[in-house]
């Protein structure tokens, strides 16, 4: 969320931050709106004080025995209460307006954001690997006789599309990859694991901005809770409505999660397979961070996500997400796109975001600096480390042989009790 103070200081600089973002507009209704609350206020304060006033002269006159002049201030003092608690109303409607329309606006843009329209303007700044030439037609994950574990038909009776049901080798190859993050961004990046509801309050929901404006992208209980879309929500909301010290920073977390998403937005778009799901997997790392180290702490939780695609020996890319790519709560992200040689292209695996302010601001997430003066707001950043689901078919697709087997990362070798590929009849070997 925006601070209304720096949206009064300079109005043309946030309307420009929000042109970038695509609206027009936006600082003279959020300050006519401002002002009328304002203006309620400073009327409600103005009358409590007149009706103190004429509370106080009361008494005086029912002590002098002025009969008249009792009867007439307590008829003001009647009317100014009712004035204040008019004002007060209306001052209250007003704020919680004011606050409705803050919460609907996306964060402002690093500078380093480059232009454009879509995803096909992102722009690449790092590339790792080679993809594998094959003497055959590769193919796609959920074609291959290896993964004859991925079982749809199954999770269709069950649940309808986007879901799968996971046997056999897939479920143990699945697990391994969630346990091989956990252990190196534990053991290697300095991770603290955390293992949380996921069930959440509307107010985690708000502080991460999930609502209000991606509602319909989520799933809501019929007694209120939300399904978590990742447990950015739970990490980051960990230190909602808390002053911190300066000292504990930064916080560095982890989380093995399921995630659940309607997908709302994306009928018609990756049906087939196991890339786009309503509930799936994913270890998300999330950093609560003092101001100053954000910046570099966004280029150390992109190279967490990125040893773990180096480690597994699956080739990526990295994309800085231009300005109309970039997520409502970011100001800057990078997403790393693994090579999926069954469709021939990059996919998006891991996206890491640096919010700054915004949802330390919308969550009342302080800190107190070690050198004196007032709490200041951490800044919070997030990113998957990675998305489970989408690391097996990369898996699955990276290592497939002609045989209809497939050949596994050595990485992951010992989480699979030394077995090293899974053949064309689906069992590890």
């Amino acid at each position: 969320m925006h601070d209304i103070r720096t949206l009064r200081d300079d109005p043309q600089a946030f309307d420009a931050a929000m042109a970038r973002r695509g609206l027009s507009g936006v600082s003279d209704k959020v300050l006519k709106i401002d002002e009328a609350r304002r203006a309620a206020i400073h009327a409600a304060e103005t009358a409590k004080a007149e009706q103190n006033a004429a509370s106080k002269q009361v008494g005086a006159a029912k002590a002098a025995g002025d009969e008249a002049k009792f009867e007439e201030l307590r008829a003001l003092v009647a009317a100014k209460k009712a004035e204040v608690a008019r004002m007060e109303t209306e001052a209250k409607g007003l704020d919680q307006e004011l606050t409705d329309l803050l919460l609907t606006l996306p964060n402002v843009l690093d500078d380093a954001v480059p232009a454009g329209r879509d995803d096909t303007e992102n722009k690449e700044i790092h590339r790792w690997g080679t993809p594998r030439s094959f003497d055959f037609k590769p193919l796609e994950h959920y074609q291959l006789p290896a993964a004859q574990g991925l079982d749809f038909a199954t999770a269709g009776k069950l649940s309808g599309a986007r879901f799968v049901v996971l046997r056999g080798a897939m479920a143990r190859l699945h697990r391994a990859l969630a346990q091989f993050m956990l252990d190196l961004h534990t053991a290697e990046h300095g991770l603290s694991e955390t293992n949380a509801p996921v069930l959440v309050r509307e107010e985690a929901m708000y502080g991460t901005n999930q609502l209000p404006k991606f509602a319909e992208d989520s799933y809501q209980t019929t007694n209120g809770w939300w399904l978590i879309p990742t447990s950015e929500v739970t990490l980051t909301n960990s230190v909602r409505e808390s002053t911190l010290e300066e000292a504990e920073l930064p916080i560095r977390l982890t989380a093995h999660s399921l995630c659940f998403r309607s997908e709302a937005g994306s009928a018609g778009k990756d049906t087939a397979g196991m890339l786009r799901q309503h509930q799936f997997e994913k270890v998300e790392m999330v950093s609560i961070t003092h101001p100053d180290q954000s910046e570099a702490e966004h280029r150390r939780m992109t190279d967490c996500a990125k040893a773990v695609l180096e480690r597994l020996g699956l080739p990526y890319r990295v994309m800085l997400l231009c300005e109309g790519d970039t997520g409502f709560g970011a100001r800057r992200t990078h997403d790393l796109e693994v090579w999926l040689p069954g469709q021939d292209t990059y996919r998006e695996i891991s996206s890491v975001s640096n919010t700054g302010a915004f949802q330390a601001r919308r969550m009342n997430a302080r800190f107190r600096p070690s050198a004196g003066g007032k709490p200041e707001f951490v800044h919070t950043l997030n990113g998957s480390g990675l998305a489970v689901g989408r690391t097996l078919i990369a898996v699955l697709e990276n290592g497939q042989q002609q045989d209809g087997s497939v050949e596994l990362p050595e990485a992951l070798h010992p989480y699979l009790g030394g077995r090293t590929r899974v053949t064309a009849e689906g069992i590890l070997a």
